[in-house]
């Protein structure tokens, strides 16, 4: 097996009484592309932002590259997230600015790359998710759901990252346009070759984008595995999620009467 690109050791963060992460343990290969499926409130978003040093974790091993990841700051920091690329779940567009102004944003602010500059890596990444040209001088508003995911990923490309996130990618799509948006992922991450780590609930997008799946459950990882082994991993958690089923392990607090 290779040795892990992004290796996570032991992490944990509460919120006060709350534990959200009980000790995640995960990697992720160079290249490859792992999603991390489980239910709302688990911890999936928590990991994402403590991997981002939005959050500080308690304690624990943040691994990129070799790198310890934990409590970089200044420059070291800066030239750190330099290297990932971010699909937010919901878009997470700004509504003020155009939509070119949007996919060059981090350019720009971020790497202080002139506008004009900008502007044509930002076209160019809108053509690579399917929109032509025209579509760089609307504003978010004027934009169908799929095609503001589709600006929120030539977002996330924009500076060619080694490393991106998918937060949720297809929520609130509809079925058709999920589809598209997961093979404008696939086709993105392959050409950039990236590592990415997406979180969904959406299991026809993780069978898509993923060589590997895994599951986290009350903050830990329960099981890991390449995505084709996710119908026979052995789990009865894993089973009861991917299939939707209400009778399992998993017991979800619902108000009877």
């Amino acid at each position: 097996m290779a040795e892990p690109f992004i290796k996570l050791t032991d992490l944990r963060k509460s919120f006060g009484p709350k534990h959200v992460l009980n000790g995640i343990n995960l990697s992720v290969e160079k290249g490859r592309s792992l999603v991390v499926i489980g239910g709302s409130g688990t911890g999936k978003s928590v990991m994402l932002k403590c991997i981002l040093g939005i959050l500080e974790p308690d304690s624990g091993a943040i691994e990129v590259g070799g790198l310890n990841a934990v409590d970089l700051k200044g420059t070291a920091r800066d030239e750190y997230l330099h290297r990932f690329g971010m699909l937010f779940q919901g878009g997470a567009l700004f509504d003020s600015l155009s939509v070119w102004e949007n996919v060059a944003f981090g350019l720009i602010q971020g790497r202080g790359m002139a506008r004009g500059k900008a502007r044509e890596v930002a076209m160019e990444k809108l053509g690579l998710v399917g929109l032509t040209a025209d579509v760089g001088a609307l504003y978010p508003a004027e934009l169908s759901g799929g095609m503001q995911k589709r600006v929120g990923l030539a977002r996330a490309i924009a500076a060619d990252p080694e490393i991106i996130f998918f937060d949720e990618p297809t929520t609130g799509l509809d079925p058709i346009m999920a589809d598209v948006i997961n093979n404008l992922i696939v086709d993105c991450v392959h050409r950039l070759g990236a590592t990415t780590i997406s979180i969904t609930h959406d299991m026809a997008s993780a069978r898509k984008i993923g060589d590997d799946i895994a599951m986290i459950y009350k903050g830990e990882i329960i099981w890991q595995g390449a995505a084709k082994m996710v119908d026979r991993s052995g789990s009865a958690y894993v089973d009861q999620f991917i299939h939707g089923k209400a009778d399992g392990p998993i017991k979800m607090d619902v108000r009877r009467g």
